[in-house]
């Protein structure tokens, strides 16, 4: 999930606060379309219009107009009412929304230079705003007058409503003395600045790990299309050789399964892991050493012993002592059969490569594919030409949809987008009335950062009359012209995954913005999307996507169903890169203030802190390390990357549930959607789970069961 304000302890609705509608930017003759309800569909924002030059003016103008809706709330003589404080509060700032939500929608998926210069001056600008608000002392006493008064007396998301907003200015530092306040500003400001550096630096470090490549045969074991990719690639990098291997986000390189050439794997995977930890010209540990040293001392300054207690405290987790609690009965179960796996790979490969043969990380995935051919007839070449890009998203992903929620989907051509590869999409929902839009950006691009995401340019609000206007982003590789985009079934699972997001988004029935669709707390806004995986396996879901791109067949039987065998094929892996990743983000974020080791330190932290909870494996490194970590030190994941498999167990417990009940009834989908996708924040996140699938705490073990452990 993509977070585009990075000011830590302040929220999105709080930075967009109090705004007027602006209609012409002082600047120029030219109407600013930043600044102005656009008159496309919904609202859509017209990339037509919008040029590089407007985002500037815009913020200034916005943030400006801001300030002065605050200086009305905090002036009003009135007594301070839900009406005149909270819902003022809420309902101000929906152009500061509108322009924060296509501009850092542009940061993270087509950063030009030019963005990113912009970027540079906006986020301070946006981090003043957010101080201002946050430590206005007039402001949050009519905050808490409404608070302590009227508390238990409303209703429904009216108190919701009033509860966050209060909430949300103590737990940024709204009770601090000045001494402290004034410190807690500084920090702010500092994390903002450095997690500008963080999207200029690891993105750029990723861009230009790229392994280059002279002569194809070093490419052997390849399919003729990743063959074609490597050299697209490489054209589109500068041409320093024929062909080009571009590293992706996470530790591991989906490639290194049929490349070949073991030198060259290696070489591929040493580009991954040291791309920004200083043996190449890139080193993030710099500004992570500051982050973590900050965020520490904004916990201390908060009466916390650490971040992660402070960070926590608002989540299902509630404490590190809870998290640990559930990691270590995970690792307890996952290292023998880790262990177990690692032996039998090794094994495998030394039937070939002889007796002395010592595997490396580089050779995992290698040895792991030829062993699954061997024993399942089985490879990613073979089904890879049944999962194009097109069908999987119309035929897949939107029957899956159609079917569980009723909704539809037709595309639109005459709604402009940021990048010519983008589609968009209305949705319809079952009574024939439109639901939101829908826009999807899969391909990847050097201007793109890593990974996939969901976010919205517009959030659903009755109170705004607002429609939902959500996209998905991912970085799968676009095929040269004339060939079909095809892809693996990691990357399949990714696409019904982010949409499970977007549906969050889409079916989102609130009243107010601040509270509707993703905003939830981190343990629980992977719920829908982790589950929405399970409909990619769904037999009747599969046939309907999994077909070949020439001949239009689906998937023969007997390649289905050794395909759908092979999906839990030793994975114990799967699950210990993101185990080994959850308790480096962990042990960085239980550190007080003089226990941040330098930068010089932090590789050997990293390694002290998984050799501690037994996950120090060169077998199965970390889904990212420290120095890449993007979740965690450019994200919103601080102290929160378990909440994946946290949330993977409430996921697996609600996919039982469907399962039962029939998981492409409409009613089954309908009373999700009416518990848990329509509700967003409105309610407690456990109760939602619960009322869903009458579980009062989630079952653990079907987890293991799930991945086939």
């Amino acid at each position: 999930m993509n977070k585009k304000i990075m000011t830590i302890g302040i929220s999105a609705a709080m930075l967009s606060t109090a705004l007027v509608q602006l209609t012409s930017c002082k600047e120029s003759q030219r109407e600013n379309p930043l600044l102005q309800e656009s008159s496309l569909p919904f609202g859509a924002p017209d990339f037509s219009k919008i040029q590089t030059s407007d985002y500037l003016p815009a913020f200034e103008a916005a943030i400006q107009q801001t300030r002065e809706e605050i200086a009305q709330i905090v002036e009003n003589t009135d007594s301070a009412t839900f009406g005149n404080t909270i819902l003022s509060l809420e309902e101000s700032g929906r152009t500061l929304d509108r322009v924060t939500n296509v501009f850092f929608a542009l940061v993270e998926a087509d950063k030009t230079p030019e963005i990113g210069e912009i970027e540079k001056k906006v986020q301070p600008m946006l981090t003043d705003l957010g101080n201002e608000i946050t430590f206005n002392k007039e402001l949050f006493a009519r905050v808490r007058q409404v608070y302590d008064r009227d508390y238990e007396s409303l209703q429904g998301e009216d108190k919701k409503l009033l509860e966050e907003t209060y909430k949300r200015f103590v737990r940024s530092g709204a009770l601090l003395p000045d001494d402290k306040m004034a410190r807690m500003k500084e920090i702010n400001l500092r994390i903002s600045e450095l997690q500008t550096q963080w999207g200029d630096v690891v993105p750029e470090a990723t861009n230009d790990a790229v392994v280059w490549v002279d002569k194809k045969e070093d490419l052997a074991g390849l399919s003729d299309a990743d063959i074609a990719q490597c050299q697209k690639d490489a054209e589109s990098r500068g041409g320093k050789a024929p062909y080009a291997i571009v590293i992706v986000n996470t530790t591991q390189q989906a490639l290194l399964t049929n490349l070949d050439n073991r030198e060259l794997r290696k070489k591929v995977y040493e580009a991954s892991i040291h791309r920004a930890d200083g043996t190449g010209k890139h080193n993030s540990f710099s500004i992570v050493v500051e982050i973590a040293k900050l965020r520490a001392e904004q916990a201390e300054i908060m009466g916390y012993p650490n971040y992660a207690s402070y960070s926590l405290e608002n989540t299902m987790a509630k404490t590190p002592d809870n998290v640990y609690a559930f990691l270590r009965n995970l690792i307890s179960q996952y290292k023998p059969k880790a262990q177990a796996e690692t032996e039998t790979i090794e094994a495998f490969a030394r039937k070939t490569q002889g007796a002395d043969f010592q595997l490396q990380p580089y050779d995992r995935f290698y040895y792991s594919a030829k062993m699954k051919k061997e024993l399942l007839d089985i490879s990613e070449d073979e089904v890879k030409p049944y999962f194009n890009v097109d069908s999987v998203l119309s035929n897949g992903v939107f029957y899956a949809a159609n079917k569980a929620y009723g909704l539809t989907f037709k595309e639109r051509f005459d709604i402009p987008t940021y990048n010519p590869d983008m589609r968009v999409f209305e949705v319809i929902d079952k009574e024939g009335n439109p639901k939101a839009l829908f826009y999807c950006d899969y391909y990847r691009r050097p201007t793109k950062r890593g990974g996939a995401w969901m976010d919205a340019f517009q959030k659903q609000s009755r109170q705004r009359h607002q429609l939902p206007i959500i996209f998905n982003v991912c970085n799968s590789a676009k095929a040269p012209e004339g060939q079909p985009s095809l892809l693996t079934w990691d990357e399949v699972t990714t696409m019904f995954h982010e949409f499970g997001h977007a549906l969050h988004g889409i079916l989102s029935d609130c009243q107010y913005n601040s509270l509707s669709g993703t905003s939830v707390a981190r343990d629980f806004v992977e719920l829908p999307s982790q589950f929405n995986e399970s409909f990619a396996t769904i037999p009747e879901v599969f046939d309907h996507y999994a077909r070949h791109y020439k001949t239009n067949e689906p998937m023969p039987a007997e390649l289905k169903e050794r395909m759908l065998k092979s999906i839990n094929f030793q994975s114990a892996y799967a699950l210990g890169e993101n185990l080994a990743a959850t308790c480096v983000d962990l042990a960085w974020h239980m550190l007080s203030p003089n226990q941040i080791p330098t930068a010089e330190e932090a590789p050997a932290f990293e390694r002290e802190a998984l050799r501690q909870v037994g996950l120090l494996d060169a077998q199965i490194p970390p889904r990212y390390f420290t120095s890449y970590f993007n979740h965690v030190w450019g994200g919103g994941y601080a102290a929160g990357y378990y909440s994946y498999l946290w949330t993977e167990v409430l996921a697996v417990n609600v996919a039982d549930v469907f399962a039962q009940r029939g998981a492409l009834k409409p009613e089954t989908g309908q009373d999700f959607c009416d518990k848990i996708l329509s509700r967003g924040n409105t309610g407690d996140l456990m109760q939602m789970f619960t009322d869903f699938t009458g579980m009062q705490q989630p079952d653990a073990s079907s987890l293991l069961r799930a991945r086939g452990l």
